[in-house]
């Protein structure tokens, strides 16, 4: 399975104020703001779950007539509790329970969605990080298989699972042989790796991923660099604009040259994310900022949006 080669990114569209915890939704106009905005570059989203604001984002899609491809994914609940987990995983047998009911319910919104907008949904995803050894929603390979059929057998889109490149390299055999491509995750900067390393590191997550299954197409879903950081995970010194723009340049440069399609993450910064320090590196993965001007590295192409 070969997907057509364009620019591809994951978008979140929640701003000030909103968040999927508190089940605050951007609305239909601001999703229209930010889907105009990144009409003018890319050609494929990458949507989390299928949440109200999926649902926003694929009536704008249809209503406004926009051109996107859309992988659709699901928002996985922990299955099972996970001791590894840095910041606490651990949840009581109710709780769990709950989960699971609640993840098969999110999966037959992933079906019902694929349905209705079969025109502009290419593939889903049936979970984000829920293998990772540090995950705070770990799901169960043979549970995630369980899923994958479910999903397969109800719509005729490709299907596959988003995940760090690591899990793929021995945990997730028998999810990939179920799955129609791989989607593989790879982040220099949590890793303590630096701009002059960074597209040789990444290059040899995918690589490895790709050794790993031969014949099986494997795109990235998520790559990027953030702009701020308070040294958690990642030293301050280790984010900025400029890293951001160069990592970007040559990570474009390379899918390009070799046809990989690479889903940047992400669109816009999400101030909800990680802890209230306003320096969290979660919050500012963005190309542009909450308020929707562009940071350097969109610059050039969105002289207008400048303030």
């Amino acid at each position: 399975m070969n997907f057509e080669y364009g620019n591809a990114i994951c978008y979140s569209g929640y701003r000030n104020g909103q968040s999927p915890h508190a089940k605050t939704y951007p609305s239909y106009e601001q999703i229209r703001e930010d889907l105009s905005i990144l009409a003018r570059n890319w050609q494929y989203l990458r949507l989390y779950d299928c949440s109200p604001h999926a649902e926003t984002v694929l009536k704008v899609i249809r209503d406004e007539r926009l051109d996107f491809k859309v992988m659709l994914g699901l928002d996985m609940a922990a299955e099972v509790s996970n001791p590894h987990c840095p910041w606490g995983a651990n949840f009581s047998d109710d709780v769990l329970y709950a989960n699971r009911q609640a993840n098969g319910e999110e999966v037959q919104r992933l079906i019902a969605l694929a349905g209705e907008y079969e025109d502009s949904v290419f593939s889903v995803s049936v979970g984000n990080e829920a293998s990772v050894e540090w995950t705070d929603h770990m799901v169960p390979v043979e549970n995630l298989i369980g899923y994958v059929r479910e999903v397969k057998e109800k719509i005729g889109q490709p299907v596959t699972f988003c995940e760090n490149y690591v899990p793929w390299t021995y945990k997730l055999a028998p999810l990939a042989d179920e799955l129609d491509f791989i989607a593989v995750h790879t982040y220099p900067a949590w890793e303590y790796r630096s701009i002059h390393d960074a597209l040789d590191y990444t290059k040899e997550n995918y690589e490895a991923v790709v050794e790993r299954y031969p014949g099986k197409t494997v795109v990235i879903t998520e790559a990027g660099w953030t702009t701020a950081a308070n040294g958690r995970g990642i030293e301050p010194h280790n984010a900025s604009e400029e890293l951001q723009a160069s990592y970007y340049e040559q990570l474009l440069e390379w899918s390009a040259a070799e046809g990989i399609l690479t889903f940047v993450f992400e669109a816009f910064d999400e101030p909800w994310k990680g802890s209230p320090d306003p320096l969290e590196p979660e919050k500012h993965w963005g190309l542009f900022r909450v308020d929707r001007t562009p940071k350097l590295v969109m610059r050039n192409l969105y002289q207008d949006l400048m303030s």
